[in-house]
């Protein structure tokens, strides 16, 4: 599939257009994987690439999926990100470029890491 704009708003919801393709957010607390505790796997809704293990999902009480580790290295592309006045790191599916959401080094797990993720960005497939 073509990343450009044209392609992705002819096959996405207004919504998931623009928090995938506008680097958007969905509202804390009302996504659909942020209480979700079933096993299986976080794929990118955009290219369904395989992002992220349910053994690595916490509740960081940030209205939003978090996970301490990515599935494998290189699934998910970091970009510095400057806007609103602050300095974050967003991150993006290395395959399609789907915006996620943000990595922070704030998590509570070994890997101090907390990847604060738009559910609407993703898919979920049980093990």
């Amino acid at each position: 599939m073509s990343n450009s704009n044209k392609d992705w708003s002819s096959i996405l919801t207004p919504e998931e257009y623009r928090v995938m393709r506008e680097k958007g957010t969905e509202r804390p607390f009302t996504g659909e994987y942020y209480i979700h505790n079933d096993n299986g796997i976080y794929k990118c809704k955009g290219c369904n690439q395989e992002l992220f293990s349910s053994s690595s999902k916490f509740d960081a009480g940030c209205g939003w999926p978090s996970f301490d580790e990515e599935i494998e290295k290189g699934k998910i592309k970091e970009i510095s990100d400057k806007t609103h006045g602050m300095v974050r790191t967003e991150i993006v599916c290395a395959n399609c470029d789907t915006h996620l959401g943000h990595v922070f080094n704030d998590g509570p797990t070994n890997t101090g890491l907390r990847y604060c993720v738009n559910s609407i960005s993703l898919d979920f497939e049980d093990k």
